[in-house]
């Protein structure tokens, strides 16, 4: 083939919809962790036939990631071959993807006679079934790249919603189209003020009202009914969910995190535990037993109990650092769980060894630019109580806070901020630092009013200090408008 037959076919290959033009990057991802995942679905049937077949070949393309195209074209006709037998009389529509992907892969293994081979036979496909408008895909296609980006990455959960939001619209009653939709909206949705409010509780009634069997949707819209207090609703799901699925992974592992958040410890240990043993390599499942062992510990120290019960709450602590260590050699780049370590090693009296790993965990986590203010927030927490150093930990919330604000670390940054000012402005109303801190808790809350009163009397005490005096103009300016 010429340099220009070469371009030609590079350019056809750039227009089409497949992994290869989705700026799937390995950076995104922790690949290992991706590829035992998939691997877990295909050897416990999760999916089915028309599912086995996306798993394959999405397998494929982190299998092409990782170096080995030869396993990874194996792959691709192992899906083709699945979607042929089990999607029906128009099952061309279901290998769209599959042939782009063929396609890529050939030319990225030099073949390519076999990948302008895979390209007319796309267009041929295109040609059968058109859409509605050149702007427009197929919703088999929709489909396949929604699940790919919410299984790929949190970070491409956006495209995921949009992806399927527009499957759902073209396919309303598609199972799958319609679960893919339920599962990222409950993913990305803050809390909302009530049940009416929210998006993802409608869609996942939706969706379980299409397919009544799916225990996973059932347990996660009881999630989501706890969370508006809703919790007769909540528990009949997660009994009707473990009724239909018992031995289904997907399932007790959320049953035990509804059973945790309603205070549950054992039962959700127990319910984790019996996951386990069909996931034995799941991060997610190590770390949430991790949190169970963490509350329960917290619970004793709350009870003021420690000397009395000092050998349990060891022993708790030792196994929650155990299934953080697990979950975090599963799949090291898991900054939650290695932020949650290094604190509970701080705690451990283990300093140096705190240190060291939240200063690998800094280092990496910005090299993704991943979960800097998880970081911050654990860091913040360490210097305050295992290292008894407030000024860094004042320095470690502030730079959390400011990272962004309305989210759940954001917050508590601000909560732990407030809690050291207005101990200290207590212990001394003239103390210029305590008022200044108050003074940019306030203004991240937006009580903007209240932020100028205490950057006010922070500057009574230090006039001259050109931070205080920066937000304060900042704050009057935007009062004025």
């Amino acid at each position: 083939m010429s340099s220009f037959q070469n371009s030609a076919l590079k350019t056809k290959l750039l227009q089409i919809e497949c992994r290869f033009t989705w700026d799937l990057t390995k950076d995104d991802t922790d690949i290992d962790n991706l590829q035992t995942r998939l691997n877990d679905q295909l050897e416990l049937g999760i999916g089915k036939e028309v599912g086995a077949a996306r798993t394959f070949s999405f397998l494929a393309y982190i299998k092409y990631l990782k170096g080995y195209p030869e396993e990874a074209m194996a792959d691709l006709l192992k899906a083709e071959e699945l979607t042929r037998l089990h999607c029906g009389e128009d099952f061309e529509k279901h290998l769209m993807v599959i042939y782009g992907d063929l396609a890529w892969l050939q030319y990225h293994v030099g073949d390519y006679i076999k990948s302008q081979s895979y390209l007319d036979k796309l267009a041929k496909i295109k040609d059968k079934f058109p859409t509605a408008s050149t702007s427009l895909l197929r919703p088999e296609i929709y489909g396949e790249k929604g699940w790919t980006f919410l299984k790929y990455s949190y970070k491409h959960y956006d495209k995921a919603l949009e992806c399927f939001k527009k499957a759902v619209e073209m396919e309303p009653n598609d199972s799958e189209l319609n679960a893919g939709y339920a599962i990222t909206l409950y993913r990305t949705e803050t809390e909302l003020s009530s049940v009416d409010d929210s998006a993802a509780i409608k869609q996942l009634r939706r969706a379980i009202e299409i397919n009544p069997q799916d225990a996973v949707l059932m347990v996660l819209l009881g999630l989501k009914l706890a969370d508006y207090k809703r919790f007769g609703e909540a528990e009949k799901l997660v009994e009707d969910a473990l009724e239909i699925s018992p031995d289904c992974p997907h399932v007790t592992r959320y049953v035990g995190k509804f059973l945790r958040k309603q205070g549950h410890l054992d039962k959700s240990i127990d319910m984790l535990k019996r996951a386990l043993k069909r996931t034995s390599q799941s991060p997610i499942i190590h770390h949430q037993l991790a949190l169970c062992y963490k509350r329960k510990k917290n619970s004793l120290y709350k009870r003021g109990s420690f000397c009395d019960r000092q050998a349990e709450i060891q022993q708790l602590k030792r196994q929650c650092i155990y299934h953080l260590e697990k979950a975090t050699s599963l799949k090291p780049s898991f900054f939650y769980a290695l932020a949650e370590l290094a604190l509970l090693y701080g705690e451990d009296n283990e300093i140096t060894k705190a240190e060291k790993l939240f200063k690998e965990t800094f280092e990496r986590a910005k090299l993704k630019n991943d979960s800097l203010q998880v970081l911050q927030l654990y860091y913040g927490q360490f210097q305050q109580h295992c290292n008894k150093c407030e000024p860094l930990a004042i320095k470690h919330y502030t730079e959390g806070a400011e990272l962004q604000k309305d989210t759940a670390e954001g917050k508590r940054c601000v909560q732990q901020l407030q809690a050291i000012a207005e101990k200290r402005a207590s212990q001394d109303p003239e103390d210029s630092e305590a008022c200044g801190i108050l003074g940019f808790v306030y203004k991240m809350k937006g009580e903007k009013q209240k932020a100028v009163e205490f950057y006010d009397k922070a500057l009574v005490c230090d006039m001259d200090n050109d931070k205080y005096l920066s937000a304060l103009c900042e704050l009057r300016l935007s009062l004025q408008q």
